[in-house]
């Protein structure tokens, strides 16, 4: 076994690795062939780290820089696994005037992240975001899609708790 596969081994089933191949396969040789493949990477394996970029090279005869070049480029693309719920703090203007810093702060402590990160457990990543649209009901979190009006830090556990 090649230190690739050993490496992908460490995060990714036997499964999973097959299931990459398969999708590498049914592009290869397709122009424009690269970002489907990246997609559906990603759908089947949540995120795509270097080993799988390297893996995606080889199967598609590219290089790896461009391989790279676009999971970089496109923030679709992750690098990093991401959490199974998405966690936004809105810290625009209204939201921040009303408590959204404090807000991200206790957050930020309650999950034991920075922003844009990801639990340990993966449970949840944890975005700040410039303006959601909600500035009546500032301050604003929204948990994937669901929309959480005047918040406060006090709040926040019971509405993580709603979320497995």
């Amino acid at each position: 076994m090649n230190a690739d596969n050993a490496e992908l081994l460490k995060e990714f089933t036997p499964e999973q690795i097959e299931k990459l191949d398969g999708i590498i396969a049914k592009h290869r040789g397709k122009p424009g062939g690269l970002i489907p493949v990246l997609e559906e990477a990603q759908v089947a394996l949540e995120f795509l780290p270097v080993g799988v970029q390297k893996r995606i090279a080889k199967g598609l005869n590219l290089p790896f820089s461009r391989v790279y070049g676009v999971v970089t480029f496109y923030s679709f693309f992750t690098m990093t696994p991401r959490g199974r719920h998405t966690i936004r703090v809105c810290l625009g203007t209204a939201c921040y005037v009303r408590g959204g810093k404090a807000l991200a702060e206790a957050l930020q402590k309650e999950l034991l992240v920075e922003e844009g990160e990801t639990t340990q457990d993966r449970r949840f990543t944890y975005e700040t975001v410039r303006c959601l649209g909600a500035c009546g009901l500032g301050p604003v979190v929204v948990v994937d899609d669901d929309v959480h009006g005047r918040m406060k830090p006090s709040k926040l556990k019971d509405v993580l708790s709603q979320y497995n």
